[in-house]
């Protein structure tokens, strides 16, 4: 699945021709979100490394657990919405914050902050009433 996110600079248009323009042996399907693509695991991973690169910071992947067409999933079958869908669209919620801080990356730091102990705490509370 090609997610484009909120902002992304390429349509969903654009991204069906650029993948047909690719003349890999995949099948794609336009979708309201971007595109579903099925194929050979090789020209899928080929299709989507050459996707990203139209936007990286605006074009997402996410692999679906069915192929399209599946009845276990198939809505053409069930009726309504795919299951998934309803994940699909609370995900696309947070692609714009995904996307920031993709192109404004920051340092984290994954330590946790080391605990001071009581006797100095209780220092730390008592100049703090001191200056009141």
């Amino acid at each position: 699945m090609v997610v484009l996110g909120p902002g992304c600079r390429v349509s969903s248009k654009e991204l069906m021709n650029f993948l047909h323009l690719l003349e890999l042996p995949i099948n794609i399907r336009l979708t309201c979100y971007g595109a579903n693509i099925n194929g050979v695991r090789e020209d899928i991973m080929e299709a989507i490394e050459k996707t990203r690169k139209l936007d990286p910071s605006h074009i997402f992947i996410k692999f679906r657990g069915f192929p399209p067409g599946d009845p276990r999933r198939c809505r053409a079958k069930r009726g309504g919405a795919r299951e998934g869908f309803h994940q699909i669209e609370a995900e696309y919620k947070l692609l714009e914050d995904v996307s920031y801080a993709l192109e404004h990356p920051k340092h984290v730091d994954l330590e946790l902050p080391k605990k001071i102990s009581v006797d100095d705490f209780k220092s730390i509370v008592d100049e703090v009433e001191s200056k009141k």
